[in-house]
């Protein structure tokens, strides 16, 4: 199950990854960043999961009673690291037979976090997509006592080949939630879009959304790329009309792309196994709080003056080696569940620790409880009220 529409398509890519044979349910849990109808459409697009009905959006008492009925072998929890901790140590606790527990990280992971894996350290099977992240977050993990083991699959977005290679008329910039964080950086960014678009004119300039304005995703976005659009439109610093945006599979726009522009996004690793050419920006900083570091020596970083004269790049085939473009024979998470599950069936499937425990914890748990039961509009509403009630004892003294 998938909470979020990052999450949901990382999961659907990866049971395309499952042996024929293998049976699969996939569903949405309901939590406040639920996905909309839309996007829950276009996260499956072009997996087996998207050729059938639509994931349901379901409560977490509902999951509970889908385990126990179907019994199932593993269980994928695709969620946010919260939503992992509440569905492995509640929602799913105490189910028998016991499942496997499975978890990962649905994009680029560089540097690894010890977050990542305190929230996940109630899984058997914790899912990374290159060896230089196993290798980091294998380090952390030996070095906090996790219990569950590492897996290393291939971005399932990866084997879905691109068309086109390059050769469309279309510039797709890919939007980013988190970074950069600042409005006016934001804005440059757009700047240098209407200006490529006025240089080309028969270029198709798009900014490629995760989530329209109405929508919820896995982070908060607080400067919507459309609304500040609006705003320089308005003051008369951009031509309406010369950059579209739009919203949809990745996949579907890379097919018709000539280039490929972020700031920081695993759709940069879609491009590249599509051979469209890209850049990477990199005017607001290369760190780990940019989410970018990992494309340092790919030969992919660039300014926003080169994306103003389309100047975009190809990675370097070393660079490629050592991050997410490893042989897919060597990708041994299939074969790790597989050996997980027939030891769940013997009844030898080990005990795993969790490494969040104690009253901080149940605290932090018993909030993080709250996403996963309370219906989304109530508990926005509630937050909403709390909010104006702390405004008026403020304005109180």
């Amino acid at each position: 199950m998938a909470d979020s529409d990052s999450y949901l398509k990382w999961a659907a890519g990866l049971l395309d990854q499952l042996p024929a044979g293998w049976t699969s349910t996939l569903a949405v849990v309901r939590t406040p960043i639920v996905p909309s109808p839309a996007q829950i459409t276009a996260a499956v697009s072009g997996t087996r999961s998207g050729a059938a009905e639509p994931p349901a959006v379901v409560s977490a008492r509902a999951l509970r009673r889908i385990a126990e009925r179907d019994r199932p072998d593993a269980i994928l929890l695709a969620c946010t690291g919260p939503v992992v901790d509440v569905l492995a140590g509640d929602v799913f606790g105490g189910l028998s037979p016991r499942p496997v527990l499975v978890s990962g990280l649905p994009g680029i992971s560089i540097p690894a976090t010890e977050k990542a894996w305190l929230y996940r350290g109630a899984c058997d099977l914790f899912v990374v997509h290159s060896g230089r992240e196993v290798e980091e977050f294998g380090r952390i993990g030996r070095e906090l006592g996790a219990t569950g083991s590492m897996a290393l699959a291939r971005l399932p977005y990866l084997d879905h080949r691109t068309a086109g290679g390059g050769t469309g008329d279309r510039l797709v910039f890919a939007t980013q939630a988190k970074v950069p964080k600042r409005r006016e950086d934001r804005e440059s960014i757009l700047l240098a879009l209407a200006r490529l678009a006025e240089a080309r004119p028969g270029l198709d300039v798009v900014v490629k959304l995760r989530a329209l304005e109405n929508e919820r995703q896995t982070h908060n976005e607080r400067y919507h790329y459309e609304r500040l659009w609006r705003s320089l439109a308005e003051s008369g610093a951009v031509r309406p009309g010369s950059v579209r945006f739009a919203a949809g599979a990745m996949h579907e726009h890379l097919a018709a792309a000539a280039g490929f522009v972020t700031v920081s996004s695993t759709a940069a690793l879609e491009a590249i196994a599509g051979r469209v050419p890209l850049l990477v920006l990199s005017d607001f900083g290369v760190s780990a709080e940019m989410i970018n570091l990992v494309f340092e020596d790919s030969g992919c970083l660039g300014t926003l003056e080169d994306l103003a004269r389309g100047d975009l790049r190809h990675p370097t085939a070393a660079w490629c080696d050592a991050n997410y473009f490893h042989d897919p024979a060597t990708s041994d998470w299939v074969a790790r569940l597989g050996s997980l599950i027939a030891e769940a069936r013997a009844g030898r499937l080990a005990p795993v620790r969790p490494l969040l425990t104690g009253p901080e914890h149940a605290a932090a748990r018993r909030r993080a409880r709250l996403r996963v039961e309370v219906p989304p509009n109530v508990l926005r509403a509630g937050y909403r009220a709390s909010r104006r009630v702390r405004r008026y004892l403020k304005a109180l003294g």
